[in-house]
């Protein structure tokens, strides 16, 4: 397959992961605080019952007193509340056509939408609040073994993106960034998010840090990446730690601050359009091995038992390409390749179906 057709059939292959147009909702942030909004919903009611009370004053011959026979305004005030809030208690009545039909056709309405309004409002400021707090506690209480990813820019989201693709349950990545829009936008891909300061102790606390089986970081500047790392290493000592860092200077600063991993992706993508000079097949590869929807992916897992004192090219589930012992790397064409032991981890290129049963 040429060139041509290796792209269109990627590009092919990517395309189901795409949004629709149709998907798309354009978001505006809030106009009102939560004290204007309390006041609109307070001045709608009091133009509800103002109408009631307009249209009961005007046909105000309509009613009847039980009491004294007499309608006076302050009668016509406590009939439309008590009429609007609830069904009377028979003191006043209607009793002309024209009373009894504005209190069905007008009064009526005006007590529903007074009530949902009330409703609303009690939900809004009330229970709302309370079933949030509820439920992010209950959250963070049960996040356990789930991958936090700090900061949601093109590196962050296109790193949750490949998480997803690869299969990984959205229920089990926590974005953390201080900006409302990103947020918004990480909702929306289906994972849970947080909006903070990654840097400060009580963010990374809240999504659960000490439980998680790995921190990404990406927030898109090396100063704010060093610091959460150091934040997140100080937090959760044994958990796993992946960063990503614009210049090279800084990777060793990075990985003294306790990043396991630091990713320089600019450097890597000038090796990659380097290689690409000399052909694009090789490049290919490697775009292939680094993403979900390619034919092989790239995996590590510890050697099994059946496996040790074989050597590494002898391993059935895929090709071994390396292994880690002792905290250093052996390529398959040393001398430690030759004969596994146990305690060895095993860097294999798979077939992508075969990872996915994995």
């Amino acid at each position: 397959m040429n060139r041509a057709g290796r792209l269109s059939t990627r590009v092919a292959r990517r395309r189901p992961l795409r949004k629709s147009r149709d998907h798309l909702v354009l978001r505006a942030p809030e106009r009102l605080t939560p004290w204007q909004s309390l006041g609109v919903r307070a001045g709608l009611v009091l133009l509800l019952i103002g109408i009631a009370l307009a249209g009961h004053w005007i046909d105000r011959d309509g009613l009847r007193d039980n009491i004294d026979g007499h309608i006076t305004f302050l009668d016509v005030v406590y009939f439309t509340m008590i009429t609007v809030t609830t069904v009377g208690y028979g003191d006043i009545v209607p009793v002309t056509p024209s009373a009894r039909l504005f209190d069905t056709v007008v009064v009526t309405p005006v007590r529903i939408f007074v009530w949902l309004i009330f409703l609303g409002t009690a939900y809004s400021f009330v229970f709302r609040r309370t079933w949030e707090r509820w439920r992010t506690q209950m959250i963070e209480r049960n996040l356990s073994g789930h991958i936090i990813v700090c900061g949601f820019g093109n590196g962050g989201s296109a790193t949750v993106a490949e998480l997803l693709r690869k299969g990984c349950d959205p229920r089990t990545i926590v974005v953390v960034d201080p900006d409302e829009a990103r947020v918004t936008a990480a909702v929306d891909c289906g994972v849970m998010a947080l909006k903070g300061d990654a840097t400060r102790n009580a963010t990374l606390d809240a999504a659960g840090v000490e439980r998680a089986a790995a921190v990404i970081v990406s927030p898109g500047r090396d100063d704010t990446t060093a610091l959460i790392v150091l934040t997140a290493r100080k937090l959760a000592p044994r958990t796993r730690i992946s960063a990503s860092v614009r210049n090279a200077e800084n990777e060793d600063v990075v990985h003294q601050a306790g990043a396991d991993t630091v990713i320089n992706p600019i450097d890597f993508g000038g090796h990659l359009l380097a290689q690409s000079i000399s052909g694009g097949h090789a490049v290919d590869y490697l775009h292939d091995l680094a993403t979900a929807d390619g034919q092989v992916v790239i995996r590590e897992r510890p050697v099994a038992a059946a496996e040790i004192g074989r050597p590494l090219a002898d391993i059935g589930t895929g090709l071994g390409v390396r292994i880690l012992r002792d905290g250093a790397a052996h390529g398959f064409w040393e001398l430690a390749a030759a004969k596994l032991q146990p305690g060895d981890i095993i860097v294999e290129v798979v077939p992508t179906d075969e990872a996915v049963r994995a």
